[in-house]
């Protein structure tokens, strides 16, 4: 199996028109999207990579967290694969995934420190090797991806509210509207977003009808906020980091938050006052991808490690917790 770090092909069909509409992803759409278009997904991957199910050496697919529909569709169709090729399956968390993809890009050594930020999920973990990751900390409300979301909706700019807000920030002013730092200063790592989002709701409710000096102003606000926080509480991981394995770093960020410019910016400052390095995929590789997935299946595959066809998916799998799902075992490959 070669050592080479190379992304044949990693096709992603986007289902915002499907989800537009209603502000957010509806679950039913989503399985059913993911129905439809899947096989010939694959298909049109292998012909991009030039390659044919015989050149395989195995099948890799998320098993969770996420919506269960989309996460059952992608499954049944990985181990569906294997069984009529007699592959390997590895079942992947979604979230080491992300927590790997350093690794492909940047060929970065273990150990390191990552934050995680995403839609559903705002996390700080030592990264220690491949399946161990120890949680320093994480969101006891809004994930921060779900906070860009939300802000997104209440000034109006669309979906998704990632970009939205992002694209509104760049030209607003962050010093007119004093919104709070939730958590900044507290002792650990710990993340809070929903009195953030709050007092957004309110200076909204104050205004009335929002001009788009407004939108752009709150949008800048917001993510300098939201910025300021992830800077506050990835200082203090990276010194426990620091104090608990005597290196500095490096610090990793990935998820689709990951994406936004101004918080990677922040970010290096940090890693920078630090004394290491910020380490951030390119960004259409932070948002989900395949090759994510790819990756991580390789990295355990590498490792002897394979699972049964009976492996079930799962909505929640937490990270720190990171080990089959229920009803799986991890087995040596022959």
């Amino acid at each position: 199996m070669s050592d080479a770090r190379e992304i044949r092909a990693n096709l992603v069909l986007s289902q915002l028109d499907e989800h537009s509409p209603y502000g957010g992803v509806v679950p039913e759409i989503a399985a059913r999207a993911h129905l439809e278009h899947l096989d010939g997904l694959v298909a049109a991957a292998l012909r991009e990579a030039g390659l044919g199910f015989e050149d395989l050496n195995g099948v890799a697919a998320t098993l969770g967290p996420g919506l269960i529909g989309g996460v059952l569709v992608g499954a049944m169709t990985g181990k569906a694969i294997a069984a009529a090729r007699g592959l390997p399956f590895v079942a992947v968390n979604h979230l080491e995934g992300h927590a790997l993809t350093a690794r492909l890009t940047d060929g970065l050594e273990f150990p390191y420190l990552l934050l995680l930020v995403s839609g559903g999920h705002c996390q700080l973990l030592a990264v220690e090797r491949v399946g161990r990751y120890r949680r320093y900390g994480g969101t006891i409300d809004d994930a921060v991806g779900e906070a860009f979301d939300k802000t997104a909706k209440l000034l109006g700019l669309g979906y998704p509210g990632g970009p939205a807000v992002e694209r509104a920030a760049a030209v607003g002013d962050p010093a007119r509207f004093a919104l709070p730092r939730p958590m900044k200063g507290r002792p650990g790592c710990d993340f809070s977003f929903s009195g953030l989002k709050t007092a957004v709701r309110s200076r909204v409710e104050k205004l009335g009808a929002l001009s788009p000096q407004d939108r752009d102003d709150l949008a800048a606000g917001f993510q300098a906020a939201v910025a300021e926080v992830l800077a506050d509480r990835t200082t203090a991981a990276l010194q426990r980091f620091a104090a608990e394995t005597g290196r500095p770093g490096p610090l990793v960020v990935a998820g689709g938050v990951a994406a936004n410019a101004g918080i990677r910016a922040r970010l290096a400052q940090v890693a920078e006052m630090a004394g290491t390095r910020l380490v951030a995929p390119p960004a259409r590789l932070c948002t989900d991808n395949a090759a994510m997935i790819a990756w991580a299946g390789l990295e355990r595959l590498r490792l002897g490690q394979r699972d049964p066809l009976s492996a079930r998916a799962r909505p929640r799998w937490p990270l720190d917790e990171l080990s089959p799902p229920a009803g799986a075992h991890r087995e040596s490959a022959a």
